[in-house]
């Protein structure tokens, strides 16, 4: 059944249509031969009902001037289409709401709902919990999806409260500087993994850094505001840098997080990375395009097509790629450009 014109019936006002106006939906793109057999379809289908006083275009298949729309068979095909995917789809789907919902909805959500469907046969339920952000780049490509539009879908598909998404986020973990706290601006550096925190916080002193944060991964994205209060320095101005590994994942928590607030790139640290060999591996791994192209503008054209090729490689740099020695060197070399 053609969907160009099972749409435009849906939502046609009137209870008659005229074949001409169905045949414009298409407007030369197929032969007469296939437009009259999908009309035929439909007449078949109960869908649409010859007007038999207004007399048929007598063409080689034959079809009548006009139709009645039957509107409860488009909604009964509707219905078909949700139990059908209902039947094949993950248990823990469940799609009830939809059949009282219009067929627009439906539409528009099928597509969003076979990813999450693809995601628990794949993975199943989760067993631990996570932030609203990884949960969304999981299952979407983008960690912005629930907090948008995401979480109405989920209730809707009875998963929402299946996913463990944690609502009450752990404290932010930093280490302080605390030669820094007399003054009113404040540089942080978040890190992604833990190595690299532990290696760091070593010279964390010896720097003009208020603190170091671990970021944990995506966890960061839930607790990232709560720095200014934890460190009693509300009232002052805050600069925060990010290192995390230079992977699809990596790049959109830097994304993410940068868009609840401004968090500029270490770049010291990924160009350095740069010099060495990736390592292949993280195939699971969605690319989001929003963040890629995001994450490209701090870097030059050569940089840029080096990160675009490792990636769609399959390659990846974690940040554990740099030792002590050198994160100190860098950390220090940012220090230097951050004072001048």
């Amino acid at each position: 059944m053609d969907k160009t014109i099972e749409s435009y019936l849906s939502n046609y006002k009137k209870k008659k249509i005229s074949l001409n106006e169905i045949e414009r939906l298409f407007s030369g793109e197929i032969t007469y031969e296939e437009f009259a057999k999908e009309v035929l379809e439909f007449v078949e289908l109960g869908i649409l009902d010859p007007v038999k006083s207004h007399g048929k275009n007598n063409k080689i298949i034959s079809l009548h001037n006009t139709y009645h729309i039957r509107a409860s068979k488009l909604k009964s095909t509707i219905k078909d289409e949700i139990r059908n995917f209902q039947l094949i789809c993950d248990s823990n789907i469940k799609l009830n709401n939809y059949y009282g919902l219009s067929k627009e909805k439906w539409e528009k959500d099928i597509s969003t709902i076979k990813k999450i469907d693809k995601y628990l046969k794949i993975n199943g339920l989760p067993k631990s919990s996570a932030t609203a952000q990884e949960r969304s780049y999981n299952i979407i490509g983008d960690e912005k999806w629930i907090d948008t539009s995401g979480k109405a879908l989920l209730e809707r598909i009875q998963i929402w409260d299946k996913l463990k998404i944690d609502t009450n986020p752990d404290p932010l973990m930093f280490g302080i500087n605390p030669n820094q706290f007399k003054n009113k601006k404040h540089k942080h550096l978040i890190v992604e993994n833990k190595t690299t925190f532990y290696n760091l916080m070593k010279i964390l002193r010896d720097t003009s850094f208020t603190s170091l944060i671990y970021g944990a991964g995506w966890r960061i994205l839930a607790n990232i505001n709560s720095l200014e209060k934890q460190l009693g320095l509300e009232e002052d101005n805050h600069e925060l840098y990010y290192f995390g590994d230079l992977d699809k994942e990596g790049i959109s928590i830097w994304n993410g997080l940068n868009n609840i607030r401004h968090i500029k790139l270490a770049k010291e640290f990924y160009e350095e990375i740069l010099y060495k060999d990736y390592t292949k591996g993280k195939i699971n791994q969605r690319q989001n395009k929003e963040a890629l192209d995001c994450f490209l503008e701090n870097f030059n054209k050569e940089q840029n097509k080096q990160i675009k090729n490792l990636l769609e490689e399959g390659g990846y740099y974690p940040q554990e790629a740099l030792d002590k020695y050198e994160l100190k060197d860098l950390w220090v070399k940012l220090d230097g450009k951050i004072n001048t």
